[in-house]
């Protein structure tokens, strides 16, 4: 039996990176999985692989800076399957590494939405549920940029940091409710988000000084996702767990 046997999860940014690298993985230790994305067809898609392996999934589009998008694809994840269970936010809008001088406000805001308010709304969708039912995990992706400088531009960095403190903050308030709360800090991963950098040969470079030596793979946070979320993990809350191959604590 898998360890996620008879749960519901809702995965934002499910249809690409590490959104989808965590819906397949939740489906494959017996999740039901929502992948939630902007990108329709690649929601459907995803959910189209984990049915093809024997799997329950569904494929929604939503826009997570849009309140009633978000509304909707909850109320389309409850129509499905009756409940949720997890809750991961992964939806994500990196900045390309821009100083303060270098962002202008369409951008900074762009940033703050995805990666911050959406947190916000998708959760506040979310949690009402979980309550009522006594019960449920909220994972939020959110950044080695979170727990120090140099790991994005101004707006990255600081919209993760917030990310960390959010969760902090919802365990101390719901955390006796019978929800749990955790982040994961990934490092540099290789998914779409960061791949007209992540290959070159002075990034590669510095990699290979850290313990680990390597880029992160998506399933390298995966892992640990279903680690979190699953009842192995009963007793950790308000964590923010680096999964960066050691490099926050070797800089």
């Amino acid at each position: 039996m898998g360890k996620l046997e008879n749960r519901v999860a809702f995965v934002t940014g499910g249809a690409s990176g590490l959104g989808k690298a965590q819906a397949v993985r939740f489906a494959e230790e017996g999740a039901k999985v929502v992948v939630a994305d902007r990108n329709e067809q690649g929601a459907m898609e995803v959910a189209g692989i984990i049915t093809a392996e024997g799997g329950a999934a569904k494929g929604v589009a939503v826009d997570v800076t849009d309140a009633d998008s978000v509304a909707a694809a909850v109320a389309a994840a409850l129509d499905a399957f009756g409940r949720i269970d997890i809750l991961s936010n992964t939806a994500g809008l990196f900045d390309q590494f821009k100083p303060t001088l270098d962002t202008d406000p369409a951008t900074w805001d762009a940033v703050v939405a995805v990666n911050l308010t959406a947190v916000y709304t998708v959760t506040n969708a979310v949690l009402p549920h979980m309550i009522a039912a006594g019960r449920g995990v909220v994972l939020n992706i959110a950044s080695g940029a979170g727990l120090r400088g140099g790991g994005g531009g101004a707006a990255y960095t600081s919209t993760k940091h917030a990310v960390v403190g959010y969760t902090r903050q919802l365990s101390a308030d719901y955390g006796n409710q019978g929800i749990r709360i955790n982040a994961i800090a990934p490092g540099l991963i290789d998914t779409p988000m960061v791949a007209h950098f992540s290959h070159d040969e002075d990034t590669l470079a510095n990699l290979r000084r850290q313990p680990a030596g390597r880029l992160g793979r998506p399933s390298d946070v995966a892992n640990a996702a279903v680690f979190l979320v699953s009842d192995d993990a009963d007793f950790i809350h308000a964590v923010t767990l680096p999964v960066d191959g050691g490099l926050v604590e070797t800089l």
